[in-house]
């Protein structure tokens, strides 16, 4: 399994030369920066952590300073750590670029979904509203708290209540890769991701198996030409 850091910039829509439409998400993949890798003997389990985006020595601290000096690097914007048998390849100061993946590939996308604040039962767990009319008062409470005589001492963990909805991470499983753009460091990927713009991503191997390989048709090059300029000049 292979795995990426990622900034989803905004949706868009792409067209095959068929005429086929794909909504697709476009993810900005710089190239990921190994800053340590996690052993089976040092650390008990396998993985590699990676660096996101560079930014101003003078914001990062002396525990982030001591860490880009042994990977001999900058200090980055964003770290995280990525599992999988592929990832152990790569050694302290290699960068994972975005043509590790291909056109046609399969991959899940983890990302934090969009904070909506605190919320009610009806907008929060989708429960239905009350009677609007005949004296009704109950309109959007949540519900009864009682127990059916189980535990009567205190609330059963579990129920449904109002409270913060949203910015927990989500996982969208089985999503297409459309396109892998290596010059423009950035990926295609069919449908909507977690998370508002500009939010940072991780781009995975798909964990579930596949019944097949998905067919993404030849996209219509809309790369600019440039003008050829006339062999014959007037005298």
């Amino acid at each position: 399994m292979k795995a990426i850091l990622g900034r989803q910039m905004g949706m868009t829509q792409v067209f095959a030369e068929d005429g086929t439409m794909y909504p697709v998400t476009v993810v900005e993949v710089l190239p990921n920066v190994v800053t340590q890798v996690k052993t089976l003997e040092k650390d008990g389990y396998v993985a590699v952590q990676v660096g996101y985006e560079d930014k101003k020595e003078s914001r990062a601290n002396k525990p982030e300073k001591g860490i880009v000096k042994k990977a001999g690097t900058n200090p980055h914007q964003v770290y995280a750590e990525l599992r999988g048998d592929e990832m152990s390849n790569y050694k302290l100061g290699d960068k994972i670029t975005v043509d590790m993946f291909k056109t046609g590939d399969v991959v899940d996308v983890i990302g934090t979904s969009k904070g909506k604040g605190y919320s009610g039962t009806i907008k929060r767990w989708h429960m239905s509203i009350g009677p609007k009319g005949h004296g009704s008062g109950y309109h959007r409470g949540q519900g009864s708290f009682s127990n059916n005589g189980r535990c009567n001492n205190r609330v059963i963990p579990g129920k449904h209540m109002s409270g913060h909805h949203g910015n927990k991470s989500a996982t969208i499983l089985n999503l297409t890769v459309i396109k892998v753009d290596v010059e423009r460091n950035a990926i295609l990927i069919k449908g909507g991701l977690p998370g508002p713009r500009k939010s940072i991503v991780t781009i995975r191997s798909a964990i579930k198996a596949q019944k097949g390989q998905p067919v993404v048709k030849t996209l219509i090059d809309r790369t600019p030409v440039a003008p050829v300029e006339s062999e014959t000049k007037a005298e």
